[in-house]
C-alpha cells in the first residue's frame, strides 16, 4: 500500500505497520537543531540496485561537526565490483570481503540515527538507497526529515546572484563558504565536508 502514498502519509502508514517496537523512536519528532550529515560509497548511482560499501555520518549544528561522535562502517559487498568503482571510492575488494554485514550496519545506523534529520549533498540518493534496504529488512522507509545542502545554499545565496542561478557543485559551495574539501569520495570525508558547509550556513544565518 505504501508505494503510492505521499511521504507524510507513507510515514504515518509505516509507523502503524511497524513490526518491531524498537524502531518506534525513529518516528518521533526530532528535538533541537541538530542534523546528521550522512554519506555512503556504493557500487553504482542507481538507487534501485546500488550496493553499499561504506557508511559514515556525523552530528552537525551551528557549532560545527562533532567528529568524536561519528558513525563509520565498512560493509561487505556480496558481488564483485570493477576498477572504475574502485577508482572512485578507493575501497578494495579485499577490504570489502572482510567487512561487516549490511544487515548489521543498517540496524546499527538506524539505532544511532534516531529521529534526527539527515543532511547530505544529493541526499535523495543516500536516503533512497537506505530506504530501499530498510523497507526490505524492516518494512519501512527512512522516516527522518531530509535536508539537502544544495537547497539550503541556494536559498542563502539567491539574493547575491542578481537573477542568475548560483553554482551548486559541492566544490563551488565549499569554496564560497571557505571550507576545504577533505577525503573527497570517501564516506567520512564527504560527510564531514558537507557538515562543515551546513554549519557555516547556519552561522551566516545567525549573524544575519
Amino acid at each position: 500500500m505504501s508505494g503510492w502514498l505521499p511521504p507524510s502519509l507513507r510515514r504515518w502508514w509505516d509507523r502503524r505497520q511497524l513490526r518491531e517496537a524498537r524502531w518506534a523512536p525513529l518516528f518521533e519528532p526530532a528535538s533541537g537543531a541538530e542534523v546528521v550529515s550522512l554519506d555512503m560509497e556504493t557500487t553504482s548511482l542507481d538507487v534501485a540496485t546500488a550496493e553499499v560499501l561504506s557508511i559514515a555520518a556525523v552530528p552537525v549544528d551551528a557549532g560545527g561537526v562533532r567528529l568524536s561522535e561519528r558513525f563509520v562502517r565498512l560493509v561487505r559487498s556480496e558481488r564483485d565490483f570493477g576498477i572504475e568503482s574502485i577508482r572512485v571510492h578507493r575501497i578494495l575488494p579485499g577490504e570489502s570481503a572482510i567487512a561487516g554485514s549490511l544487515d548489521t550496519a543498517l540496524d546499527e545506523l538506524l539505532t544511532w540515527l534516531g529521529p534526527r534529520p539527515i543532511l547530505g549533498y544529493y541526499v535523495a540518493f543516500d536516503a533512497g538507497v537506505l530506504s530501499r534496504l530498510s523497507r526490505a529488512r524492516h518494512g519501512f522507509d527512512l522516516p527522518q526529515r531530509r535536508v539537502e545542502l544544495a537547497t539550503v545554499f541556494e536559498a542563502a545565496r539567491r539574493h547575491r546572484h542578481a537573477g542568475r542561478e548560483p553554482d551548486l557543485r559541492l566544490e563551488s559551495i565549499a569554496a564560497d563558504l571557505g571550507i576545504p574539501l577533505m577525503g573527497r569520495h570517501t564516506a567520512l570525508g564527504d560527510a564531514v565536508s558537507v557538515g562543515l558547509c551546513y554549519a557555516a550556513l547556519l552561522r551566516e544565518r545567525g549573524r544575519g
